[in-house]
């Protein structure tokens, strides 16, 4: 699948901050945004998405900030991908950057400490389309200690695909969740044994369809939690 890389976000018209007469005009506009954002169709939704972007209202309402964040769980993974760029936007505070209000970001933040059970695999999915997502994903986790928990069972889980099973591999080690180092040990224990016993004993249970992808990640992300 192709994709555009995600240009960097402009807030020109809704600033947090100006006066409340300015503010007031945008609302009728706020609010046909917001509520495009759970229309039972995709592409109104994404028109919302980008509607709420032109007017800067993410970073003036910490409810618009949130409906945001429940599209990172949005069926449509345009939609998913979008929002978790800006969400990762709105939770970031770099020199040089631009922070959002203290308020919008600890209604995020309360967000995703409530979701850590349903957010992560969602996440995981983008991850597969869009390696530039990693970036603000991580920005996600990071902010979110409770979702390596979850991200433990996904990767142990063998009905999940393989890739999302690497990739939940990935960003427990580069995170840092050092809760899940002993679940990464005992699957990588399990899949070295069965790999040996494959090469000495013809009637050993083989390894599942490519669980062998899973080992070297599985080996880099435990130096990586060993040694952070």
């Amino acid at each position: 699948m192709s994709l555009e890389p995600i240009p960097d976000i402009q807030l020109p018209l809704f600033v947090y901050g100006e006066p409340a007469e300015n503010i007031a005009e945008l609302l009728p506009a706020v609010w046909n945004a917001t509520q495009a954002l759970i229309s039972p169709d995709a592409t109104t939704r994404q028109r919302g998405l980008e509607a709420v972007l032109e007017l800067g209202a993410q970073r003036a309402s910490p409810l618009v900030a949130y409906l945001i964040a429940a599209c990172m769980s949005d069926t449509d993974l345009h939609i998913r991908r979008r929002a978790i760029y800006i969400i990762a936007d709105l939770i970031s505070i770099e020199a040089g950057g631009l922070p959002a209000n203290e308020e919008i970001r600890k209604v995020i933040i309360g967000y995703l400490h409530s979701a850590s059970e349903k957010i992560p695999y969602n996440l995981l999915e983008v991850a597969l389309i869009d390696p530039f997502s990693e970036a603000s994903i991580f920005q996600i986790f990071n902010v979110c200690p409770l979702a390596g928990i979850t991200l433990g069972k996904i990767l142990a889980d063998v009905k999940n695909p393989v890739p999302i099973r690497q990739k939940a591999i990935y960003f427990v080690g580069w995170v840092g969740y050092q809760e899940v180092l002993p679940v990464l040990k005992r699957l990588l224990e399990r899949l070295e044994t069965r790999q040996s016993e494959q090469y000495t004993m013809s009637f050993a249970a083989k390894l599942r369809q490519h669980d062998d992808e899973i080992l070297p990640a599985l080996r880099i992300a435990i130096e990586r939690l060993i040694s952070g």
